[in-house]
């Protein structure tokens, strides 16, 4: 249950981010989440969106290094803890967890994460064991 994940090398010069948003925007690519990491060079823009295979063409063809990768789309309950005890399974799991982001739903009860972690399948094992709850990759789309 892993979410397919762009991440897309922009130079860090004004415009570049723009240039990447709007190419999605202009092929009709809905952002679902979005994360960036800067550099003194280039930054990272890691981003969910509603059709991936073909964000990847977009933005290859609109000449950005584009990688993709899959992690996890985690449901935990929006309250004071939710995001450490889901840490502390994979934790006690032994899964490291590389970074996480947070993105936006329309729900007063849940916050949702994203997960890089260095092995998906032990993760949604726990996880999955411990009635953590994974959106797939229709469900997120959807939201």
């Amino acid at each position: 249950m892993t979410v397919k994940q762009l991440s897309v090398f922009v130079e860090n010069k004004p415009g570049k981010l723009m240039e990447a948003l709007e190419a999605l925007a202009e092929s009709g690519i809905d952002l679902r989440a979005i994360s960036l990491a800067d550099t003194s060079d280039f930054g990272i823009l890691r981003a969910i969106v509603n059709r991936p295979d073909h964000a990847y063409e977009v933005l290859s063809e609109s000449g950005f290094l584009v990688k993709t990768n899959n992690v996890l789309a985690v449901v935990i309950g929006d309250k004071p803890g939710g995001l450490a005890s889901v840490v502390r399974l994979l934790s006690e799991g032994n899964v490291n967890i590389e970074y996480t982001y947070a993105f936006v739903a329309h729900s007063r009860d849940n916050a949702y994460v994203i997960l890089r972690v260095d092995n998906n399948d032990e993760a949604v094992n726990i996880l999955t064991k411990n009635k953590v709850t994974l959106l797939t990759e229709k469900e997120l789309y959807s939201m």
